[in-house]
């Protein structure tokens, strides 16, 4: 899913070790910037994309700004309500990084 938008700005999910549904919308583009994270995502369209979590981490990148994001845990609590719910972090303006491994 290309973009005309530089996508400089990044949303990370961290799974803490219970199942999760998170949604993240965004007024620009969003996709995932690695493989495994497109596995167990699902693209909504080219601003939103939702998703399953238990552990691990999934990254995206977007352009624009973050519009919502929505975090619930295994019984449908939401992220205000719930300790186990997944944690968010939100990045703007990040450099392009290249793995130099």
């Amino acid at each position: 899913m290309p973009s005309e938008r530089t996508m400089i700005n990044y949303v990370t999910v961290i799974g803490r070790g219970v199942p999760s549904n998170y949604e993240i919308s965004v007024d620009g583009d969003i996709e995932p910037v690695e493989a495994d994270s497109l596995e167990k995502t699902t693209v909504v369209s080219e601003h939103a994309v939702e998703g399953t979590i238990e552990t691990g981490v999934h990254r995206f990148q977007f352009s624009g700004e973050l519009a919502n994001v929505h975090v619930l845990d295994w019984n449908g609590t939401p992220a205000s309500e719930s300790p186990s719910t997944p944690e968010v972090h939100i990045d703007y303006g990040v450099p392009n990084r290249k793995n130099n491994s």
